[in-house]
C-alpha cells in the first residue's frame, strides 16, 4: 500500500470517528440557518407587502386629493393671499380653509405642471372646485365676485374717521359700524380666531373701541353679497397678518400686544420720519421707566373726542381714563390705527441711552428737537417760536 494511501484511509477514519457533540451541534447549527432563513423571507415578505399596501393608499390618496374636495358643496370660502406668499403658503392656507384636501398634493401638482405667477389678493373658492379651476383663478389674479366698493384706512385714523369713510363708500352707515364696534358677541368671535392679536386688548378696562388701533391701513375692496363683519373681519385679519412676525418681539419687551399699538399710535402722529419715531418711541419709554407720565397730545384729544390747535390747561385736566396727561402707563388703549412703521419704531426704539424725556417739533420745518430736562425744553421751545 502506497504511502498516500495510507494517509487517505486515516482521514477517513478520523471523519468517521466525529464525536457525538459535535454532530449535534453541526446539526442544531444547520436548523437555526435554515430558521434564520425563513425569518429572513418572512420579514422581507412582510416588508414588500407593506410597501404594496402603502403604496396603494398613497395612490388612492393622491387620487382623491386631486378631486374637488366635495363635488356636491358650493358654499364660497374666502381667502386672502397675501403679497410675497409662496405656492406652499397658498397650498396651506386652502387647506386650512378646507377648500383642497391635501397642501401637499396641491404643491405637487403646481410643481409638476410648472404652473406659475399666483396672484395675491382676496378670493372666493368653494370645495366643489376642481385643482385646475382653483390655480386658473389664482393666476388671473381676481375675485370671482363683484367689487361694489372701496374702503381707504389711512395710517393714523380713528375708528370713528373709518366709520364715516365706511357710511361714505359704501352700503352700510357709519352707525352700523360703531354699532359693529361694540358687538361683544363679534368682538369675542374674533378674538377666538386672533387670540394673540386681540386677547390684550379685550382684557383691557376703559376701552372705547376693542379694536380701536387694530384695523390695518389698507384700502379695502367691498364685494356683492359681502357683509358689514366679513369686511371687518379682513381688516382685523390683516393687522394679526402684519404682525405674525412680530409677536415674539413684543414678548421679548415684556409688552403687550395693546401696549406696543397704543404707544404705536402715538408715535404715528407725533413723528413723521422713521428716525424721529424711534427717538420718540425711546423718550415715551424713558418716560415709563420713570413712571413719568407720558403727557402726548394727541391722548387728550382722543379723549376730548375731538381735534384742536392748541391744548388748554383745563383740557389737559380732562377727567378721562385716556388722558396720559394726568394719569402714567398706557392707559386704556391705542388711539388710532398705527403704520408698520410706527410699530416697528415701537419695538427697536433709538437713543434711550440719551435719556431725552422730552421733544418738540418745528411745525414749519417739521424737525424734531430732544431735551433731557423741563428747562431744556422750554428753552427749545422759545428758541422755535411754540
Amino acid at each position: 500500500m502506497s504511502i498516500l494511501a495510507s494517509r487517505q484511509e486515516k482521514q477517513e477514519k478520523r471523519r468517521s470517528e466525529v464525536s457525538p457533540e459535535i454532530k449535534e451541534k453541526q446539526t442544531r447549527l444547520a436548523a437555526e440557518s435554515r430558521a434564520v432563513h425563513r425569518l429572513v423571507y418572512w420579514i422581507v415578505g412582510i416588508i414588500a407587502a407593506l410597501l404594496v399596501i402603502i403604496g396603494l393608499m398613497t395612490y388612492r390618496y393622491v387620487k382623491q386629493s386631486l378631486k374637488p374636495l366635495d363635488a356636491t358643496d358650493d358654499k364660497r370660502v374666502t381667502v386672502t393671499v397675501p403679497i410675497g406668499s409662496s405656492n406652499k403658503e397658498i397650498a396651506a392656507r386652502l387647506q386650512s380653509h378646507n377648500v383642497i384636501k391635501s397642501a401637499t398634493v396641491f404643491s405637487y401638482y403646481v410643481k409638476m405642471h410648472n404652473f406659475t405667477d399666483f396672484q395675491a389678493g382676496k378670493y372666493y373658492f368653494s370645495p366643489s372646485m376642481t385643482l385646475d379651476q382653483i390655480i386658473t383663478q389664482l393666476q388671473k389674479g381676481h375675485s370671482q365676485r363683484k367689487i361694489v366698493g372701496k374702503v381707504l384706512i389711512k395710517e393714523g385714523v380713528m375708528v370713528a374717521d373709518i366709520a364715516k369713510t365706511v357710511g361714505k363708500n359704501t352700503k352700510w352707515s357709519e352707525k352700523d359700524f360703531l354699532a359693529l364696534m361694540t358687538n361683544e358677541k363679534f368682538l369675542q368671535s374674533l378674538e377666538k380666531k386672533y387670540p394673540k392679536l386681540l386677547k390684550s386688548s379685550m382684557d383691557s378696562k376703559d376701552v372705547r373701541y376693542h379694536l380701536e388701533g387694530y384695523l390695518f391701513p389698507l384700502t379695502y375692496s367691498v364685494y356683492e353679497g359681502e357683509t358689514l363683519k366679513e369686511l371687518v373681519t379682513e381688516m382685523v385679519k390683516s393687522t394679526d397678518e402684519r404682525l405674525a412676525s412680530y409677536y415674539s418681539a413684543i414678548a421679548g419687551k415684556n409688552l403687550t400686544v395693546q401696549q406696543t399699538l397704543t404707544l404705536a399710535s402715538l408715535v404715528e402722529r407725533e413723528g413723521v420720519q422713521e428716525t424721529d419715531r424711534k427717538k420718540i418711541a425711546g423718550v415715551f419709554f424713558n418716560r415709563l421707566a420713570i413712571d413719568m407720565p407720558i403727557q402726548s397730545d394727541i391722548s387728550v384729544m382722543y379723549a376730548l373726542n375731538t381735534h384742536k390747535e392748541s391744548l388748554t390747561n383745563k383740557d389737559t385736566a380732562v377727567d378721562s381714563p385716556y388722558n396720559l396727561y394726568v394719569h402714567t402707563g398706557y392707559g386704556p388703549g391705542p388711539f388710532n390705527s398705527p403704520s408698520l412703521q410706527s410699530i416697528r419704531a415701537v419695538l427697536s426704539p433709538s437713543d434711550q441711552d440719551q435719556n431725552y424725556l422730552y421733544f418738540v417739533a418745528n411745525l414749519k420745518t417739521g424737525k424734531v428737537y430732544y431735551s433731557h430736562t423741563y428747562e431744556e425744553h422750554l428753552q427749545t421751545n422759545s428758541s422755535i417760536g411754540q
